[in-house]
């Protein structure tokens, strides 16, 4: 099936279960806005394990690598034809300013060019209205049906209330 045959409530599940699968994002609280095959929004909640300079309140950069990472990674499944398993290949991160403590961290990715073996994305996190923290390029490679379980499509449109 078709990625553009399911609506966007289907795709923000989903990617929920996506995300939920990975133990660090479920245990961050990352929570998927929005997912279409054009755009995966999400939020990481605030708290104090995200700082990497308590002294200044400042977020880890380990923890925006991850957010984008991620949602570009989400932003790779409703771009594809078909669900199929996409490591991350290459992920370039340019910090633009500090991320700060006490704010949730907003982040949105996109794919921007889908081929055979690889899909590119781009992607961008934020705070506030001040303007994003980072951006970051990615790509991930395509293994291809023949290395994707056939219970990876199931398990991403269950029909079962996760609560998600």
């Amino acid at each position: 099936m078709h990625a553009d045959s399911h609506s966007a409530a289907i795709w923000r599940r989903a990617l929920m279960r996506f995300v939920n699968v990975i133990p660090h994002t479920r245990e961050l609280g990352l929570e998927v806005l929005e997912a279409s095959p054009r755009l995966a929004r999400l939020r990481l909640p605030w708290h104090d394990d995200l700082l990497g300079d308590s002294e200044r309140g400042l977020v880890h950069g380990g923890v925006l690598t991850m957010l984008l990472d991620t949602a570009c990674g989400s932003a790779v499944l409703p771009a594809l034809p078909a669900p199929e398993i996409c490591p991350t290949l290459d992920l370039r991160v340019d910090h633009f300013r500090p991320a700060v403590a006490g704010q949730d961290l907003l982040v949105e990715a996109r794919a921007v060019r889908v081929t055979a073996s690889v899909v590119f994305t781009e992607g961008r996190a934020w705070q506030s209205a001040e303007g994003d923290v980072a951006r970051a390029v990615g790509s991930f490679v395509r293994l291809g049906a023949h290395n994707t379980p056939p219970e990876f499509a199931e398990a991403l449109f269950a029909e079962e209330d996760d609560h998600a």
